[in-house]
C-alpha cells in the first residue's frame, strides 16, 4: 500500500504546483507584458480612477444619457457574475412584453420621436452585458440627449460619429458605438 500512496501524494504535489502555481502564473505574466490592458480588465479611467469596462456595458437610465442594450443579467443589470440571456424564444409571450414594455419607456423618454426603435434598444445580447450599441440606436436617442442637456444635435451627432467603432478588421462584425465612452464625452461638453 505505501509503494501506491507515496507515488500519488508526489505526483498530487508536483501536478498542484505545475498547475495551481507555475502556470497560473506565467500564463498571467505573458499577458500582462503583452496585453497589459487587457490584462487589467479593459478598463476604462477617468481622472485616475476606473469608471467602467470596455467590454462590459452600464445601465443607463437619465434621459441625457445614451442607453445601451439591456441587460439580461440578475440581480442586477449588467452583473458580469451572472452573464447569460434571457433564454426566451422570440414567440414567448414574455420576450414580446419586455419588448413591448421597453418601447414603451423610450418613447416616454423622447415623446416626440415617432421613428422606429432600433431593435438594439429593446432586446438584449447574448451575454446580457452588451457595451455596445449599433449607430442607428445612438440616432435614434441623439434628439432626446441634446435636448435634455440644452446641445446643438449636430454636436450630439457629431460625438456619436466621432465615438463609431468600424468592423474588426474591416470586415468582421458591424459598426457600433460603445455608450460609456460616448457619454463620457457627453460629460465633458459645457453649454
Amino acid at each position: 500500500m505505501k509503494t501506491l500512496i507515496r507515488p500519488a501524494v508526489s505526483l498530487f504535489v508536483l501536478l498542484s504546483v505545475v498547475t495551481g502555481l507555475l502556470y497560473p502564473g506565467v500564463v498571467t505574466g505573458v499577458a500582462q507584458l503583452a496585453f497589459p490592458a487587457a490584462a487589467k480588465g479593459s478598463l476604462i479611467v477617468k481622472e485616475g480612477k476606473p469608471v467602467g469596462s470596455e467590454l462590459i456595458g452600464q445601465n443607463f437610465t437619465e434621459p441625457k444619457y445614451f442607453w445601451g442594450r439591456p441587460s439580461a443579467t440578475s440581480p442586477q443589470p449588467y452583473n458580469a457574475g451572472s452573464s447569460s440571456g434571457s433564454n426566451v424564444g422570440p414567440l414567448n409571450p414574455a420576450l414580446v412584453d419586455a419588448v413591448k414594455g421597453r418601447v414603451e419607456a423610450l418613447r416616454a423618454a423622447d415623446p416626440g420621436n415617432t421613428r422606429p426603435v432600433p431593435i438594439d434598444l429593446v432586446t438584449a445580447s447574448a451575454s446580457g452585458l452588451d457595451p455596445h450599441i449599433s449607430p442607428a440606436a445612438a440616432d435614434y436617442q441623439a434628439e432626446r440627449v441634446a435636448r435634455v442637456r440644452q446641445l446643438d444635435a449636430k454636436l450630439v451627432r457629431q460625438l456619436v460619429a466621432r465615438h463609431t467603432e468600424g468592423r474588426e478588421l474591416g470586415v468582421f462584425g458591424e459598426p457600433r458605438v460603445h455608450v460609456l465612452k460616448l457619454n463620457l464625452a457627453l460629460d465633458e461638453q459645457h453649454h
